[in-house]
C-alpha cells in the first residue's frame, strides 16, 4: 500500500469538523465526500462516526490512492473504495445514488467559481430526502469584517490562479437557491472558517 499524503491543514481542522458533524448529523447514515484530497478527513470522520458509511471521491487519481492508504492504515470497514468524481460532470454517480449527507471541505476557494454551481446542482441530484450538504472553509460575508489572515490568503490564492479565491457566502447562497437548496445553518469554526449546512428549500 502506498504511503498516504499528509496535509497539515487537514490534520488541524479534522477534529473541529468532526465535532460539528456529530452535532448536525444523525447517528447513522450514508455520506458522500466531494474532493477528498489526501483522505485524512474521511478516515477521521469514518472512525469518529462508525455508524455512517462513507464514499470518498476526488478528481485526481493520486488523491484516490492517498485516501485508500489512509483508510487501510486505520483499518476502517465503513469506507467504500474511493471513486473518481469530477464535480463539473453531469454524471457524478448512478442516477439512483442518494446520500444522507454530502461533505465538501476546502474546495470552493481553490477551484474555479463554476464549481460552486456544479456542487450545488450535483448535491441536489444525490441528496436523500432530508439530507444535507455541508461545506467547510473560509468565506467572505457582507457586513462581517474579514480577518486579516483570510484577506492575505485570498490574495495569495488569486496570485496563484486568477480563477481561485475566497467566495462570498451570499454568492454561494445564490447558486444554492438556483439548485433548490437553502442555507439551514451557519457555524463559526476555528481559524476564521465557516461550516455551512444546506438543505432543500
Amino acid at each position: 500500500m502506498a504511503t498516504p499524503d499528509f496535509s497539515p491543514a487537514a490534520d488541524r481542522n479534522k477534529q473541529p469538523i468532526l465535532t460539528m458533524l456529530r452535532h448536525v448529523l444523525p447517528h447513522t447514515g450514508s455520506a458522500l465526500e466531494i474532493a477528498s484530497g489526501t483522505g485524512q478527513h474521511v478516515a477521521w470522520f469514518a472512525a469518529g462516526l462508525p455508524r455512517w458509511t462513507w464514499q470518498p471521491t476526488d478528481v485526481q487519481p493520486a488523491a484516490l490512492d492517498s485516501t485508500a492508504a489512509w483508510v487501510a492504515r486505520h483499518g476502517l470497514t465503513n469506507v467504500l473504495p474511493p471513486l473518481r468524481l469530477d464535480v463539473m460532470s453531469d454524471d457524478w454517480l448512478p442516477g439512483d445514488a442518494r446520500f444522507d449527507a454530502i461533505v465538501c471541505a476546502n474546495m470552493l476557494h481553490i477551484a474555479p467559481w463554476a464549481t460552486c454551481a456544479a456542487l450545488m446542482q450535483g448535491s441536489a441530484r444525490h441528496l436523500a430526502t432530508g439530507g444535507v450538504l455541508i461545506t467547510y472553509g473560509p468565506y467572505l460575508e457582507h457586513d462581517v469584517p474579514t480577518a486579516a489572515g483570510n484577506l492575505a490568503f485570498d490574495q495569495s490564492l488569486r496570485a496563484q490562479d486568477a480563477a481561485w479565491g475566497l467566495r462570498r457566502r451570499e454568492d454561494v447562497e445564490g447558486e444554492a437557491a438556483r439548485a433548490g437548496l437553502q442555507l439551514a445553518a451557519r457555524h463559526a469554526m476555528p481559524s476564521n472558517n465557516l461550516l455551512l449546512v444546506w438543505a432543500r428549500a
